[in-house]
Parts: structure tokens; sequence; C-alpha cells
């Protein structure tokens, strides 16, 4: 194996065994709670039943808990070990491999995310049928956000060397600013009053998880440009502005003054010499992406009735459904540690100087 396959397993090693220290942390808190879940469920099945049935007392009450623990896997130890505090003297006691951490452990190295809290199925059909559209909504807005900011960048930069932008991109600059001051919800909210609003244009659907199944393909494509360009304009001015502050830099370089000497145009100049030099803090910027894209599609996937994994987790935290939340925080952590690794690799690709240490 080269050195680069080594220490791409190394990263993607570490990733996953930092993502599995996150997801057993945020485990063990949440199961702390878990008489939350539980007096949600029995309070949701006091109410199935009519008022003049209900003869409910203490003992059917700790039947019933019971039951539900059961059911969800509560009743065992939390983990290998235990401790308690009797007048003074404390104890540890090893519960052994029957407890709900590992229980966990075993289902997760098996690709089982675990029970729901709400209904006892197993949560992993419903991230993957999440998955299905946060992927390619995330997907179109990573594309579209890299390749605006790649064209925004190259706009702003490529007017006169002079130290303050001026005309018409001096205007571009302060729309970018604008936006980026904006939060997403913001923007979201803006694009559908504006561009799904009978009022006003009306050119797109409000909707995306409307979708009839018989639609034709571009029907459906439609109902996710809402919720890319609200994803594409969150982050889209943060690296178009550093591009572009990281290209007008090197343009007033020492080999930048040479290379004009020696007779290149001003758009050789920033293609071929400055945009490899300046892509590296953009690298930066693109080790963030993908997590912010990740938390903004909580927010866009509510405004939009997405049935992605945003507007499931969201659900989960309101429900108290802690396995979903579990799996959730696992998600997400691996995408972020696999974002900087893969930041990582292509600081490699772009720059051959920097070494690669496993």
């Amino acid at each position: 194996m080269t050195l680069l396959g080594r220490w791409l397993v190394a990263q993607v090693g570490r990733a996953a065994l930092a993502a599995w220290a996150i997801a057993s942390l945020v485990f063990l808190l949440s199961r702390l709670d878990s008489a939350k879940a539980t007096d949600l469920l029995l309070s949701e099945v006091d109410s199935l039943n009519s008022t003049a049935l209900r003869t409910d007392t203490d003992a059917t009450q700790r039947q019933a808990r019971q039951a539900i623990k059961q059911r969800l896997g509560l009743e065992a130890p939390l983990f290998y070990v235990t401790r308690t505090q009797q007048v003074g003297v404390v104890k540890w006691h090893w519960h052994g491999l029957h407890n709900q951490y590992h229980q966990w452990l075993v289902g997760l190295l098996h690709g089982q995310l675990g029970l729901s809290f709400r209904d006892g199925q197993p949560i992993g059909p419903r991230w993957r049928a999440a998955l299905a559209y946060t992927l390619p909504l995330t997907g179109l807005a990573t594309l579209g956000a890299i390749a605006g900011a790649l064209l925004l960048g190259l706009t702003l930069a490529g007017g006169p060397s002079a130290p303050a932008l001026s005309g018409w991109r001096a205007g571009l600059h302060t729309l970018l600013t604008g936006l980026q001051a904006l939060p997403l919800f913001a923007l979201a909210l803006g694009l559908l009053f504006t561009l799904a609003n009978p009022d006003m244009l009306n050119i797109l659907p409000a909707y995306a998880g409307s979708a009839d199944t018989d639609e034709l393909w571009d029907q459906q494509a439609l109902r996710l440009v809402l919720p890319v360009l609200a994803l594409v304009l969150a982050v889209l001015p943060e690296l178009a502005l550093l591009l572009a502050h990281t290209l007008r830099h090197e343009l007033g370089s020492d080999y930048a003054t040479t290379a004009r000497a020696k007779g290149l145009s001003n758009r050789q100049l920033l293609q071929k010499h400055a945009l490899p030099n300046a892509i590296l803090p953009l690298l930066t910027a693109f080790a963030g992406l993908l997590p912010t894209l990740v938390a903004g599609a909580v927010v866009v996937e509510k405004i939009f009735s997405v049935p992605g994994t945003g507007r499931l987790l969201a659900e989960a935290v309101a429900m108290h459904d802690y396995p979903v939340v579990v799996a959730g925080v696992l998600l997400t952590a691996l995408a972020r540690l696999l974002a900087l690794a893969l930041a990582d690799a292509l600081y490699a690709w772009a720059d051959p100087r920097i070494r690669l240490l496993s």
C-alpha cells in the first residue's frame, strides 16, 4: 500500500474512533434520562384508554412501566460497572456483558443503530429513507457552493489591482457580505415568500416533501431547487469572499509582478498561478462545509417539509426518542471527521510540499 493509502486508512480509522467516542458519550448521557421516554410512552398508553374504563393503580402503573422498560431494553444495567454508595461506603458492581451499552455497541458493529423509543422498531431503515433525501440535497448544495465560490472569487479578483474594489464588483462584494450576515432560516423563508408565493413570483414548488411518486423526474427535481438554493446561499458568501481576498493577495505578490512583466494577462495569471496558491485557504473552509450543510439541513428540511435526516432528528429530539438522536450524532460526527480527513488529503494533492504523517 502506498504512503497516501496508509495515511488515508489511518485518518479514516481515527475518524471512526472519534465518532464512536462521541456517540458513546451521547448514548450514556441520553440513557441517564430514559425515565422521560418511559413516562411519555406511559402517558400515551393512558390516553388511549377512556376515562370510564381506566382503573389505574400504583401496581398497574409499575407493571406498565416495567413492560415498557423491557420492550425498550432499559431493564438491564447501563454500563459494565455501576457505582453505589451506602452509609458512606462506595461500592463498584461489575455486570459483565449484560448491559445496555454493550448491547448497543454490538448492534452498532453489526450495522444496527438500535430500536426507537417511540414504536420499538429498528431505526436503521428510517435513517436510510431519510438519507435518500438528505444526501442529494447536501451533495447538490456542496457542488453548487464550490462552483459558485470559484466563479465569484475569480470574478471579484479579476478587476483592476487597486487596494479596494470599485464599480459593480464593489456592489457584488457588498451583496455577498449582506448574505453572509443573514441566518439560514431568514434566507430560506425569504426564498419561500419570494419564489413560491402566489402574491410574488410563484415559479417553484413550496414544499419538497409532498412529491407524488407518479411525478416525472424533472417535476421532482424542481422541488429540490429551493432547499438546495437556501443551503448554497448559506455557505457561498464565506467561500467566495475568502477566495477573492486570497486571490487579490496573491496578485500583489512578487511572482505576480514578474509574471506580468513577462507578458501574462490578468486572466492567465489568475487561473495558472494565483488560483493554485490560493486554494489551500479554501480547503480549510471546505473542511467545515459538510458539517455546516448537515446542520443547516435541520432548518431547511423543517421549512420546506423535506423528510430527510434533519427533520427526523428534530422530531426525535422533541419526542425524546434518544436512539434516533444518538444515531444522528454518530452520522454528524462521521461527516465532520471525514470532511477533515478529506481536506487533509486535498492539501497534499494541491501542495506536494506537504508531507503526510501517519
